[in-house]
């Protein structure tokens, strides 16, 4: 998180340092601020965040735990109590280490040679990530932009999924058909093409994996995975493969190449199927496409919308 100049000249009045020394931590400090609040670092690896966005639910630290509690190699976000300060909503947290395995890439350009650190280290978190058994808690998540629970009246990920889709579509579905040719008739082959996937192991799945979102170290291994919530669930692990080669560049200038390149590496060392991977980032772009905007001008929509153009599976029937 990046304080600003405007940040730091309110840090100078900032009354939660004196909170947080009355409360046994002489030694806290303001270390960033961003859209959900202000992180403090208290020491003894644990950091407090005062929320002014809309603060973690009990559901979302039971998430935080059952990924805990399993032995990965890398760390995730845990809160260890929630207080409330005159009805500021107050969380006690890990303290994750490491640094961003890079900036976003709307903010600056990568370089067309997809680096081998890079993609050891997305593997990693995927498999890491894939060793977690989903859970109920996971399951009972809803997706950002939805208005209900993922997994709610549906047994296999792929159904709940292609549920999740319709009700996309129907939100304002023909604004993305503006841009998109024959958009009816590609929603329909997906969900063709989805509910056809074959039964997948159930494990955690992120749904975020954006490269601020992975913290490495100076060997650029990963060390930390953070900010669950925007996709997080219970699913295919092959889905968040999917999405991973997806987003991990999504607005440079070889976007598409990184995209095809992460796609082939994924399904080469992880064993799965192309046509899923294929069929997945169409889902992705289906469900996520109205989240910031509803027309050309947005980044994002206008990523979805050249995502489905480009998608084999959206664009095209699968023989």
């Amino acid at each position: 998180m990046e304080i600003s100049l405007k940040a730091e000249a309110a840090h100078v009045a900032d009354p939660w340092p004196g909170y947080f020394a009355d409360r046994g931590h002489p030694g806290a400090r303001r270390i960033g601020a961003g859209v959900e609040g202000v992180v403090y670092r208290l020491g003894d690896g644990q950091v407090a965040k005062v929320w002014t966005g809309r603060p973690p639910t009990e559901l979302t630290r039971q998430v935080y735990a059952d990924i805990a509690q399993h032995r990965l190699p890398f760390a995730t976000p845990e809160i260890f109590q929630v207080h409330e300060h005159e009805g500021v909503v107050v969380t006690y947290e890990r303290e994750l280490p490491g640094v961003p395995m890079r900036g976003d890439s709307a903010h600056e350009d990568y370089e067309r040679t997809l680096p081998v650190h890079h993609r050891n280290a997305l593997l990693a978190v995927l498999r890491g990530l894939a060793s977690v058994p989903g859970t109920d808690a996971m399951r009972r998540l809803t997706v950002q932009g939805d208005d209900r629970p993922l997994w709610e009246g549906h047994d296999r990920f792929q159904d709940a999924l292609a549920a999740l889709v319709v009700r996309a579509a129907d939100r304002h579905g023909a604004a993305l058909a503006v841009h998109v040719p024959d958009f009816s008739a590609g929603v329909e082959r997906t969900l063709n093409a989805l509910r056809s996937l074959p039964d997948a192991p159930v494990t955690a799945i992120h749904g975020d994996l954006v490269p601020p979102n992975i913290h490495t170290d100076a060997a650029g291994r990963p060390v930390a995975v953070l900010d669950f919530g925007f996709y997080t669930t219970a699913g295919d692990p092959a889905f968040e493969a999917a999405v991973t080669a997806a987003v991990w560049d999504m607005y440079g200038p070889y976007a598409e190449e990184h995209t095809a390149e992460l796609t082939r590496f994924f399904a080469q060392e992880l064993g799965y199927a192309p046509a899923a991977l294929t069929t997945y980032q169409a889902v992705y772009a289906l469900t996520t496409y109205d989240l910031f905007g509803m027309d050309d001008s947005d980044g994002h929509f206008r990523w979805c919308a050249g995502q489905l153009r480009r998608n084999t599976v959206f664009s095209t029937q699968i023989s």
